[in-house]
C-alpha cells in the first residue's frame, strides 16, 4: 500500500523488541519500524504490533469487541432458565442450606476445573468444538457430539422462550387472564378456591394451571403424542418472532451478539433484584425463605442428594454443549482464561443461590395467603414460573406490570442462552468447513430455519409431549458421555503437561497442582461415575399422568445415541482414513496435526511411559 503511494521510494524494515522481558512462554510484542528515503529525505514511521489476536501459527481470528463482551456472553449462557426454576426447589428438597455442602463440593473438584478446561481450550486453539481437535484427531467425533446435542437443544429450549412471550403478551391486560375460571379454555374443574380439600382432589386444577395447559399449550384437544395437530398460530408467531431476534443477534457473529448481551445479561439480576425487594415485603415471605435456608445435615447422609448436586452442577455450568469453546475461541490469545473460569462459574453459582431468596420470598407468601403447607406450592421445572409464580404474581396490586417485568426476565434469560447453544453450533460448524466462513449470513439463516421448523412440533395440541420428550432425552446422558471423553482426550490422550504448556504459552503461568490432578484423576473419574448412575437411575419419561408410548421411547433413545454415536463412528472413519501399518494409524490418529511430522521420526510423546504419568 505504502509502495503504491511513494513509487521512487526506497524502504527497509527492522523489527525490534519492545521490551527486554524475559518471559519467553508468554506472546510479545514488537516494534515494527518502517524507513522509506526519497530525494535523501528518510521518513521514519514506527508502529508497535501485539501479535496477542493471532495464535502462534499466525491465524488471524475475529475477536470480541471488549473484554467485557466475552464475560456477559459467558454468564448470559451459564446462568439460564435452571438456575431460577430448578436450583432453589432442589436446595429447598434437599436439606435446605445443607444442600450447599456437596453442590460447593463438586464445584470445586469438577465443575469450575471441566469450564476452565473448555475456556483454555477453545481459546488456544482458536476454533469451534470439531476443530480443537486437531489437538487429537482421532477425537474429533466428540466435536460433532456436542455441536448435535446444541442442535438439539435448540429445538425446544426456543419454545420456552416462545411461552415466555406469550405469557408477557397477554400481561399487557386490565385483568391477567389466569386469575379465575371464567374463560373460553376452562373446564368445569377449575377452581380458584385454595383449600386442602381442593388441593387432595386430583380432579381439581388452578386457573393458572388451566391457563398453562388448556389456554396456552391447549393440551386438551390432544390424546397423546400420536396425535399432535397443527401448530397453533399464536404459539409460532412468538417462536417466529424468537427466531427473527435469535437472527439478528447471531448473523454478523460475536460483533453483534456481543452487544445484544449487554441487555440479556444484565437484566435478570435487575429484574431479580426488584422481585425481591416486592417479595420480602409480602406476608409469610420471611417464613418461606427460613425454609429454603433451613440445615437439615442429616440429609446429607443420603446418596440421591450427593446425586442430584452432582447432577446440577453438570447442567448449570454449561459445560459440553461447545459455547464455552465457541465464545472463547473469539478472545484474545494472551486473555487471561483462568481469572475469567473463576469469576464467570462463581457468578453463576451466586446467581442460582440469589434466586432462591427471590423464589421462596413468593412461595412463602403463597403458603401464608392459601393457609396451606409450603412444600404444597413449591416445585420446579415449567410449572414454577408458567402456573406457580404467575399465580402469585396476580394476587399483587399492579399484577400486571409485575406480571410484565417477571416475563422480560424470563425472555432475556432465555434468548442468551439460545444464542449461546446456536453459536456452538454455527462456529462448530463454520470452523470445520471453511467455506462457510463467507457465508457466514446465510448459514446462520439456515441453521435459525431448520431449527425453527422442527420447533414447529413442540407449538401443536400435542406440542408439551415432543417437548418433554426432547428435554428428557436430547442433553442428559449424552452430555455426561461427551465430556466425559473430551476430559480423556485432552488429560490423557493429548496429556495434562502438553495442555499446560499451551496454558502458560498464553498467560504467562502454569496452572497449579491441583488444577492438573483434577483434570488427570478427579474430573474423569466423577463424569465415569454420572455417566453410570444416569444409566443406573435412568427413567422413562412421563408428563403428569400420561405415560409415554414404547415407540416414542425408542425415538428417544435414537435421539441420544446418535449424537453419542458421532464419537465411535469419527474415530473408526479416522483410523481408516489414515495411511500405514497399525501402529502408524494409532501414532497419527493421537498425535496432535501439528506434530505428525515427529510420527515419521517415531518420536511420539503418546509411546512414551513418560506421558502416561506426568502430571
Amino acid at each position: 500500500m505504502l509502495r503504491g503511494r511513494l513509487p521512487v521510494a526506497q524502504m527497509s524494515s527492522i523489527v525490534t523488541p519492545a521490551s527486554k522481558a524475559a518471559n519467553t512462554m508468554g506472546p510479545k510484542e514488537v516494534e515494527l519500524i518502517l524507513v522509506k528515503e526519497q530525494n535523501g529525505v528518510q521518513f521514519t514511521t514506527s508502529t508497535l504490533v501485539s501479535p496477542e489476536n493471532t495464535h502462534p501459527s499466525g491465524e488471524e481470528r475475529e475477536t470480541w469487541g471488549k473484554k467485557i463482551d466475552f464475560l456477559l456472553s459467558v454468564i448470559g449462557f451459564a446462568v439460564d432458565l435452571a438456575n431460577v426454576w430448578r436450583f432453589p426447589y432442589l436446595c429447598y428438597k434437599n436439606g435446605g442450606g445443607a444442600f450447599l455442602v456437596p453442590y460447593l463440593f463438586f464445584m470445586v473438584i469438577a465443575g469450575m476445573p471441566l469450564f476452565y478446561m473448555e475456556l483454555a481450550l477453545g481459546q488456544y486453539n482458536r476454533e469451534g468444538a470439531a476443530g480443537v481437535w486437531k489437538i487429537c484427531p482421532i477425537f474429533k467425533g466428540v466435536g460433532f457430539t456436542v455441536i448435535l446435542i446444541s442442535l438439539y437443544v435448540g429445538f425446544y429450549y426456543n419454545v420456552i422462550i416462545s411461552w415466555a412471550l406469550f405469557y408477557l403478551f397477554s400481561s399487557f391486560s386490565g385483568d391477567l387472564p389466569w386469575v379465575n375460571c371464567n374463560n373460553s379454555w376452562n373446564s368445569e374443574n377449575c377452581s380458584d378456591l385454595w383449600s386442602n380439600s381442593t388441593l387432595n382432589d386430583s380432579h381439581r386444577t388452578t386457573p393458572a394451571a388451566e391457563y398453562f395447559e388448556r389456554g396456552v399449550l391447549h393440551l386438551q384437544d390432544s390424546a397423546g403424542i400420536d396425535d399432535l395437530g397443527r401448530p397453533r398460530w399464536q404459539l409460532t408467531s412468538c417462536l417466529a418472532v424468537v427466531i427473527v431476534v435469535l437472527y439478528f443477534s447471531l448473523w454478523k457473529g460475536v460483533k453483534t451478539s456481543g452487544k445484544v448481551v449487554w441487555i440479556t445479561a444484565t437484566m435478570p439480576y435487575v429484574v431479580l433484584t426488584v422481585l425481591l425487594l416486592r417479595g420480602v415485603t409480602l406476608p409469610g415471605a420471611i417464613d418461606g425463605i427460613k425454609a429454603y435456608l433451613s440445615v437439615d445435615f442429616l440429609r446429607l447422609l443420603e446418596a440421591r442428594v450427593w446425586i442430584e448436586a452432582a447432577t446440577q452442577i453438570c447442567f448449570s455450568l454449561g459445560v459440553g454443549f461447545g459455547v464455552l469453546i465457541a465464545f472463547s475461541s473469539y478472545n484474545k490469545f494472551s486473555n487471561n482464561c483462568y481469572r475469567d473460569a473463576i469469576i464467570t462459574s462463581s457468578i453463576n453459582s451466586l446467581t442460582s443461590f440469589f434466586s432462591g431468596f427471590v423464589i421462596f420470598s413468593f412461595l412463602g407468601y403463597m403458603s401464608n395467603k392459601h393457609n396451606v403447607a409450603l412444600d404444597k406450592v413449591a416445585t420446579d421445572g415449567p410449572g414454577l414460573v408458567f402456573i406457580i409464580y404467575p399465580e402469585a404474581i396476580a394476587t399483587l396490586p399492579g399484577s400486571s406490570v409485575w406480571a410484565v417485568i417477571f416475563f422480560i426476565m424470563l425472555l432475556t434469560l432465555g434468548i442468551d442462552s439460545a444464542m449461546g447453544g446456536m453459536e456452538s453450533v454455527i462456529t462448530g460448524l463454520i470452523d470445520e468447513f471453511k467455506f462457510l466462513h463467507k457465508h457466514r449470513e446465510l448459514f446462520t439463516l439456515f441453521i435459525v430455519v431448520s431449527t425453527f421448523l422442527i420447533s414447529l412440533f413442540c407449538v401443536t395440541n400435542g406440542g408439551i409431549y415432543v417437548f418433554t420428550l426432547l428435554d428428557h432425552y436430547a442433553a442428559g446422558t449424552s452430555i455426561l458421555f461427551g465430556v466425559l471423553i473430551e476430559a480423556i482426550g485432552i488429560a490423557w490422550l493429548y496429556g495434562v503437561d502438553r495442555f499446560s504448556d499451551d496454558i502458560q504459552e498464553m498467560i504467562g503461568q502454569r496452572p497449579g497442582l491441583y488444577w492438573r490432578l483434577c483434570w488427570k484423576f478427579v474430573s474423569p473419574c466423577f463424569l465415569l461415575f454420572m455417566v453410570v448412575v444416569s444409566f443406573a437411575t435412568f427413567n422413562p419419561p412421563k408428563y403428569g399422568t400420561y405415560v409415554f408410548p414404547m415407540w416414542a421411547n425408542m425415538i428417544g433413545w435414537c435421539l441420544a445415541m446418535s449424537s453419542m454415536a458421532m464419537v465411535p463412528l469419527y474415530a473408526l472413519y479416522r483410523f481408516c482414513s489414515l495411511p500405514g501399518s497399525l501402529c502408524d494409524k494409532l501414532a497419527y490418529a493421537i498425535t496432535p496435526e501439528t506434530e505428525h511430522h515427529l510420527v515419521e521420526r517415531n518420536e511420539v510423546r503418546q509411546f512414551t511411559l513418560h506421558h502416561w504419568l506426568v502430571v
